[in-house]
Order: C-alpha cells, then sequence, then structure tokens
C-alpha cells in the first residue's frame, strides 16, 4: 500500500497526497483508539474484580515472549490472522480522503487484515489488561499513529525512479525491521517481567 498512496500515485488519480495522508493516520489513530476504549472497557467490567497489576505484568511478559517464539516460526509456530489485505480497487473507486481513511481504520484496528506480527496482539492485550477505556485509548492511540506514521518517508517520491529506488531501500531493511521487531518485543517482555516480580 505504500507503493500506493506516494504523490505520484495520488497525482495519478487526481488526488491530494496530504489530503490523503492526513485521512489516513487520523482515521488510523481514531480507530485504534476506539478499539483501545473498547477493550479497556471489557477488561474494567471482567478483568479489573480479580487481576492484580503483577498478574497482569505477568501475563503481558508471557505473551510478548511467546509472541517472538511464534513470529520465528520455531517448531512450525504460526500467528492466527485473516487472510485479507484492504480493497486496492478502492483507490480507483473513491476520493483520496475516503481510502485514506477506510485504510487506515482497518490497519488502525490491526486484526482485519493480515497480522504480520504477534507485536499487534500483545498490544490488544494490553488494552484488555489495564482495565481502563482512558488507558486503553492511549495505547491504542499510540500504536494507530505509530503504524500509520510509516506512510511519510514516502512523500518525496513523485516519478517511477524514485519508486523502485525506495522499494529497494525497504526491501535491504526487511531483515533489519524483523531483528527490530523481535528486540522491542523481548524488551517489552523483559520489562513486563521486571514489573510483575518487583
Amino acid at each position: 500500500m505504500l507503493a500506493s498512496i506516494t504523490p505520484l500515485g495520488e497525482r495519478s488519480r487526481n488526488s491530494k497526497w496530504a489530503t490523503t495522508v492526513v485521512a489516513y493516520i487520523t482515521a488510523s489513530t481514531v480507530a485504534a483508539a476506539l478499539l483501545g476504549v473498547l477493550l479497556g472497557m471489557i477488561g474494567a467490567y471482567t478483568l479489573a474484580p480479580h487481576l492484580t497489576p503483577r498478574t497482569a505484568f505477568a501475563i503481558l511478559a508471557a505473551l510478548a515472549l511467546l509472541g517472538v517464539v511464534a513470529d520465528s516460526r520455531v517448531a512450525g509456530l504460526r500467528l492466527p490472522t485473516v487472510h485479507r489485505q484492504v480493497d486496492d480497487s478502492w483507490l480507483y473507486r473513491y476520493r483520496g480522503w475516503f481510502y485514506g481513511a477506510g485504510f487506515g481504520a482497518q490497519l488502525g484496528i490491526g486484526v482485519v487484515t493480515v497480522v504480520n506480527s504477534s507485536l499487534m496482539y500483545v498490544v490488544l492485550t494490553s488494552e484488555l489488561l489495564t482495565a481502563s477505556p482512558s488507558r486503553g485509548a492511549l495505547i491504542g492511540a499510540c500504536f494507530g499513529l505509530a503504524r500509520s506514521g510509516v506512510i511519510l518517508p514516502v512523500r518525496r517520491i513523485q516519478d517511477s525512479e524514485q519508486l523502485g529506488a525506495f522499494h529497494r531501500r525497504l526491501t535491504a531493511w526487511d531483515s533489519n525491521s524483523r531483528v527490530a521487531t523481535y528486540a522491542t518485543q523481548c524488551a517489552l517482555g523483559l520489562i513486563a517481567t521486571m514489573a510483575a516480580i518487583r
């Protein structure tokens, strides 16, 4: 999708890149925050009476570290996910602000498209374990903003040569981004473990 929502692609569809991207980032942030509110509310009504902070941190630590194992596909483990991407036909059927918002909302929710990292499930679980709509919303908004913000580096792509160079850089960074995700998740697991045993 990054290859589609570039200044080059938006110009070809008579759309403004900035308008599409603002809609995309806003919708991703808002949708993720709303899901955080919902999960925080569910946690408040179902978990809060029975869950201590230590237990919540222990669950989060275990899930984060198990997620690294699943992402590494050790022993054939795979993440549960749907096999669906955003509908790229929207690019040609709707205005930029509409598909920007539609794509952003779907990616902000996170689980209605293919889940490539268990970090998605760690985020959702942390929202639930907060047992607080406001804290769930904060986690969700941060996630939605960070996830959608990756579109910003394409802002300088004005021709097909720049687009090709961008794709080559993305491909070259693939293994590094996986290592960074694993490292982040391991760090989160260790911090949660330390919080659980304090």
